[in-house]
């Protein structure tokens, strides 16, 4: 979408006789120029506009669309008000679509949960080969899941797995238990609420966890579209590993004798290896990120075990 056009002074500005081409340049302009930020299902303002404009029209992907025709009446009052409320309230475009993309699947969202984002869709679709055999994982937790959507996307990954969707918030699980029901997974995902591990008395081949991980100084400068998100889901104390200290030292427990646990650090890995410089972690490369995504095997959690215990309180 590159046409040049003028941009519009108002999203007002909109007409029915204007190409949907035409309307993802307009809009993109009006984002362009806007304070906000990007990061929350779409990386700029191009993109956030085509998926706009892809909602407006009902479309699934960019193929089924034709760039060329008009606009219709309701596709622009759609585009108007949605883009209405991105500027002036400064949410994500998620929650005002109720709608984010994980994976390559689609999930409901809204201000109950984070919006889905986690570098672990890069390896769910591939079952986390070579690191893990496909064929031991019968049982999954997704700890920390939010809407749902790392558990949801494993449990079509791994076609016999029974899946745990594991949160804190009960208004997280609202949410995780409407894309359960979306994907009809009901027979082999259920949901959980608790602390970490509490209320769980089960083992698993495989813990997925993507946990609060921003410390207290990135949160204090996070923008709007972040501190819109629900807190709870974001901070982890001065550096980043709140969740990640008492993860560590009780994971063990919950694992079977072959599992493992894969953890989002995010923008606390450098802390993850600053706190525990012996520990010799697997770091899955990402397309964006080298060091973002940690493994630790069962065996590894039993040779680390007193490492992990003794840092588990710790506070800085």
């Amino acid at each position: 979408m590159n046409s040049k056009v003028n941009k519009p002074s108002s999203v007002l500005e909109l007409h029915t006789d204007t190409s949907l081409e035409v309307v993802v340049d307009q809009v993109t302009a009006v984002l362009t120029d806007s304070d906000l930020s990007f990061g929350h299902g779409a990386e700029s303002a191009e993109a956030e506009a085509v998926w706009l404009v892809l909602h407006a029209c009902q479309a699934a992907a960019v193929e089924d669309v034709q760039w060329e025709r008009r606009l219709k009446p309701a596709e622009r009052r759609t585009v108007e008000l949605c883009l209405s409320k991105r500027l002036h309230g400064k949410k994500p475009m998620a929650y005002i679509l109720q709608q984010a993309w994980f994976a390559g699947l689609s999930f409901y969202v809204d201000e109950r949960v984070l919006v889905p984002r986690s570098f672990l869709a890069e390896w769910i679709p591939d079952q986390f080969v070579p690191w893990i055999d496909p064929q031991r994982v019968h049982s999954v937790l997704d700890l920390c899941c939010g809407c749902g959507c790392i558990g949801i996307a494993t449990a079509l990954a791994f076609e016999d797995a029974k899946v745990v969707l594991s949160d804190i918030s009960p208004e997280a699980l609202e949410v995780a238990s409407i894309n359960i029901d979306r994907y009809d997974l009901g027979n082999r995902v259920s949901t959980h609420c608790g602390n970490r591990f509490a209320g769980l008395n089960q083992k698993f081949d495989l813990i997925l966890c993507n946990p609060p991980y921003v410390s207290n100084q990135r949160m204090a400068k996070l923008p709007a579209e972040y501190v819109a998100e629900p807190e709870i889901g974001l901070r982890a104390g001065v550096d980043g590993l709140d969740f990640i200290r008492p993860f560590l030292a009780e994971a063990r427990e919950f694992l079977t004798d072959k599992g493992c646990v894969v953890v989002e650090a995010g923008s606390a890995s450098g802390a993850v290896e600053l706190a525990w410089p012996d520990v010799t972690f697997t770091w899955l490369g990402t397309e964006h990120d080298e060091m973002v995504l940690f493994l630790l095997s069962v065996d590894e959690l039993d040779q680390y075990n007193s490492t992990f215990q003794n840092s588990r309180t710790a506070s800085y």
